[in-house]
């Protein structure tokens, strides 16, 4: 008896062995290329769709309110799908489950780009997203089981330029695509990607072994899918991702809508703590993995990633729209401002990735955040006059911040934890980028809508006909549109009057909008500083050259 234990704890011990010392068959790096096209595609159509809309609308004889549900359809399924992906990566295996999704992925994207209608287009775009959502995550778990930890931080500069680049790039390629061809070919050009993608993953890309290991005990139990946590967690995050696209749209909480929907995500996400709890407590494998939170090297990483997200989303979201709104840029000249930042964070990955191994994590990271907040508080000193060289420097400088955060924050997420449980990281990680950018084109929506009202109503009491200085501008600007212009006199009446107040209320305008891009601005570089004591808080690290292989 004690001879059988014996030999079944070193066979254990073997098995360990070989499970801490697996390499895949083939180069590293050619694995690493082949997950990142699909998932570049695919955090691509998270924003390349965005500057098609009108096009879409006109072409499918749908409003423009109705065709942002293009959108909405697209990120609801994607945040379902993505902190889910571990869990059912243990059904069926991280390489089928990424080769379904990219199945999936291409087979919607073509049925989206030969949609006949705009409700066909939405129920493509869920299963686009549904497609897409296991992507990023299966990439970046299948990376961390492939490389070293001392290769990981070069290893994530190339997964990083997928997920930080493309947003980037997405609304000025999608723009530049419906000019020139026509809406659907934004959908057509993820075809062939994916069959590429598909051939090389099945040649190239296999499952560890302690992924073969899941597997084998999942089918020896049977198929037990935890049905109402998967339930509670579609409704939790499908809700969550609908207040957050439609809140400012649909006005908040002043809409009945949005109310009831707020309601479900809190009760279904509570729900869902205590349910996975549970599930913990009786063994059984639950659909997010909640241990995880109890380790500070991920806790904390995870709300520096919500806050990257946040920050990245936000900014990409609000320059173009500002030079637009307010400079008069057109759809590719608000996209070669911010194109040099992609191509900055680009340059800068692969040295970010190189200093992973040689430093701390902890002080990139707190460089990153510090560039982050300092190019907000160089840009609140915008003007109405800023050239267009000047905010594209700025985004430069910006964007090399963002090269900073993405690779150590993923680095230090993995620190202590056991290869098992990389899927878990990996989907939970994404979520946090996700919603983080949800959360933060959501507030810079809605914080430029009332802040311009806000700055409006204040500088409006000083634009009546009792104010002298109004008076006076009135009566000079009346010589440049047809009038008799002048100091003294009635300026309120005669020709140009009526065209020199709506010069005067246009300016008003710009100006109270140019004041809310400068609050937005303001609190984004609040913000974005508040992380660096956070990030102090995760404790030493030591570099990824001296870590242990789990």
């Amino acid at each position: 008896m004690a001879t059988a234990t014996a030999s079944l704890s070193e066979q254990q011990a073997a098995e360990s062995l070989a499970e801490r010392n697996w390499r895949p068959r083939a180069n590293p790096w050619a694995i690493a290329l082949t997950v990142t096209l699909a998932t570049f595609m695919e955090v691509l159509d998270s924003s390349i769709a965005n500057v098609a809309l009108p096009h879409i609308a006109g072409s499918l004889g749908a409003s423009q309110d109705e065709a942002t549900w293009v959108l909405t359809s697209y990120l609801v399924s994607n945040a379902v799908i993505l902190p889910a992906s571990a869990y059912l990566t243990t059904f069926i295996g991280r390489k089928k489950f990424y080769m379904i999704c990219v199945v999936l992925f291409g087979i919607s994207s073509m049925l989206c780009g030969l949609a006949p209608s705009l409700p066909i287009l939405i129920l493509c775009r869920v299963l686009q997203g549904a497609g897409g959502g296991g992507l990023a995550p299966s990439e970046q778990a299948i990376l961390a089981d492939t490389f070293t930890p001392k290769q990981r931080g070069q290893a994530f500069a190339l997964y990083g330029l997928a997920v930080v680049v493309a947003p980037a790039i997405g609304p000025t390629l999608g723009g530049w695509i419906t000019d020139n061809y026509n809406w659907r070919w934004i959908f057509f050009i993820n075809v062939p990607i994916a069959i590429l993608s598909l051939f090389l993953t099945n040649r190239l890309v296999e499952d560890p072994p302690h992924i073969a290991k899941e597997v084998a005990e999942s089918k020896k139990g049977g198929l037990k899918l935890d049905l109402f946590g998967f339930g509670l967690l579609a409704s939790g995050f499908g809700s969550l991702e609908f207040i957050l696209d439609k809140g400012q749209e649909d006005d908040w909480f002043g809409s009945s809508v949005i109310v009831f929907f707020t309601i479900l995500c809190v009760t279904s996400l509570v729900t869902l703590i205590f349910w996975e709890l549970y599930q913990l407590r009786i063994k059984n494998r639950p659909v997010l993995n909640l241990t995880l939170f109890k380790r500070k090297t991920f806790a904390i990483p995870f709300v520096l990633m919500f806050v990257l997200g946040f920050s990245l989303y936000g900014t990409t979201v609000l320059i173009p729209q500002m030079v637009q709104t307010l400079y008069g840029y057109t759809a590719e000249l608000a996209g070669l401002v911010i194109s040099p930042g992609g191509v900055c964070i680009m340059l800068m990955m692969p040295v970010v990735g190189f200093l992973v191994g040689k430093t701390d994590p902890r002080y990139l990271i707190c460089y990153g955040f510090f560039i982050l907040s300092t190019s907000m508080i160089w840009m609140h000193g915008l003007t109405l006059e800023a050239s267009f060289k000047h905010i594209m420097w700025l985004r430069v400088y910006q964007a090399s911040g963002l090269a900073f955060l993405f690779i150590p924050i993923n680095t230090v997420t993995y620190t202590g934890v056991p290869r098992a449980q990389n899927n878990d990281v990996s989907g939970l990680t994404n979520l946090a980028r996700n919603i983080g950018g949800s959360v933060g084109t959501a507030f810079v929506a809605t914080m430029l809508s009332r802040g311009s009202q806000r700055h409006e109503a204040l500088m409006i009491r000083n634009l009546t006909p009792a104010t002298s200085n109004f008076n006076h501008m009135v009566g000079q600007l009346k010589g440049f549109f047809g009038g008799h212009g002048g100091s003294g006199g009635n300026n309120m009446t005669g020709p140009g009057t009526h065209t020199a107040q709506a010069y005067i209320y246009n300016q008003l305008h710009r100006q109270s909008a140019m004041l809310a891009y400068l609050d937005i601005i303001s609190i984004f570089a609040v913000f974005c500083a508040c992380m660096i004591p956070l990030v102090i808080a995760i404790g030493k690290i030591k570099p990824a050259a001296d870590a242990p292989v789990h």
